[in-house]
């Protein structure tokens, strides 16, 4: 099974690309899933322009092609993300909104990060969202508050700590289960 760790965080400037890395290398020691990571700010989407609904799959422009044949070959997700006024970014909204069925029937983690909050407001904004477009919000979560007191500025290593650790080897076992639970629904 493919899981995507998907990078929310698109600004200049931004330091969740370090979480995202770090949160990859956890995927791939965690061992029961290939892993790809895919970054927002690469994907580099313009904001929805697609003339017709996403529920038709119907898709114009070559940018929407290549955004859905990422998102179609997943089996699962997690999210990492920063939290904006108390919502996910519009990067990742806009993500989301570009697509239909290429996101259903499979479960989404989260890796939130941020200040006091770890980003955890944002993400339960974005868990409403994933629904509607058929996805498994799983319970289980990594949230890293005060995230950039772990991150070494001078080399960009990333260490939340071993409560982290722990969590999100959590998240990657609920999510395997998910992933292999809504796998028929997926084929048919």
């Amino acid at each position: 099974m493919l899981l995507q760790v998907i990078i929310a965080s698109t600004r200049q400037g931004r330091l969740g690309h370090h979480v995202g890395a770090w949160f990859f290398e956890q995927a791939k020691r965690h061992g029961k899933f290939e892993v790809e990571l895919v970054d927002l700010a690469e994907v580099n989407l313009p904001v929805f322009d697609e003339p017709r609904h996403p529920r038709l799959g119907q898709y114009e422009h070559e940018h929407t092609r290549a955004w859905a044949a990422i998102v179609d070959r997943a089996d699962a997700y997690v999210f990492v993300t920063p939290e904006y006024n108390y919502g996910p970014p519009s990067a990742l909204i806009n993500a989301f909104d570009f697509l239909g069925k290429e996101w259903a029937y499979k479960p989404a983690g989260f890796a939130s990060y941020g200040g006091v909050s770890g980003g955890l407001r944002g993400v339960q904004v974005s868990k409403q969202i994933v629904t509607t477009l058929k996805m498994m919000p799983i319970p289980e979560g990594v949230s890293i508050p005060f995230f950039a007191n772990h991150l070494d500025k001078e080399t960009g290593a990333f260490d939340p700590g071993e409560v982290q650790e722990k969590a999100s080897v959590a998240m990657l076992n609920e999510l395997e289960r998910w992933a292999a639970a809504l796998a028929p629904l997926r084929r048919g």
